[in-house]
């Protein structure tokens, strides 16, 4: 059997990624290809990951120590990436993921100040070489974001990295974007417009690369 396409999903808090990323499953689904929808912290399928899940979003958690928090991200994702990601990848399944290690170099490595190259190091133990062949980000500013955020309050969970302050969220969104001025599997997606074009930009994205 042919091994499956890893693709993640990243973006600023609020940039619409789970909407798009259902939109994109029902659309490859209808396609009749085989697709797996997650999302970390945590992972569907994966019980061990989601308790971390619950421990770093936890809004009581306010004086988790920035290295706690990074380390508990990548003990997350390695038992995300074994117990599911790369089950479904040998299965042949198309893997959209909602965050991976993009988001760790960003949150953690950039705002959080524990810098990039030291949280790559320690999520290259996590992950072994296995990343995404593809990475859409989502971009919206970030006062676009919070303000989403807030708005939906009552609908989403709110979480203890919802609550940063609008720097914070500011610093995020520079981040994901100089990273992706480095990495050429990511693709920079504009999520400052209607949801429809959001997701047909992304589909066109993952037409040109061949994942379905």
């Amino acid at each position: 059997m042919t091994r499956g396409k890893f693709v993640t999903f990243e973006g600023p808090d609020g940039s619409g990624k789970t909407s798009v990323i259902q939109a994109i499953f029902d659309y490859i689904s209808i396609k009749g290809h085989s697709v797996y929808k997650t999302r970390e912290p945590g992972g569907n399928g994966s019980v061990i990951a989601e308790e971390i899940r619950e421990l770093i979003l936890d809004v009581r958690h306010t004086n988790m120590d920035p290295w706690t928090e990074a380390l508990l991200y990548a003990g997350a994702r390695r038992q995300h990436l074994t117990e599911v990601i790369l089950p479904q990848l040998v299965q042949g399944s198309i893997v959209l993921c909602d965050r991976f290690v993009d988001s760790s170099l960003v949150y953690q490595g950039v705002a959080r100040g524990l810098t990039i190259d030291k949280v790559k190091e320690l999520n290259k133990l996590a992950v072994q070489g296995n990343m995404p062949e593809l990475t859409l980000l989502i971009d919206v500013p970030a006062e676009i974001g919070l303000e989403r955020i807030y708005r939906a309050k009552d609908n989403r969970q709110f979480d203890r990295l919802d609550q940063e302050s609008l720097e914070f969220h500011a610093t995020v969104r520079d981040a994901f974007l100089s990273l992706a001025a480095e990495e050429k599997r990511i693709h920079i997606i504009d999520g400052n417009q209607a949801l429809e074009n959001v997701i047909e930009d992304c589909i066109k994205v993952l037409k040109q690369h061949e994942i379905f």
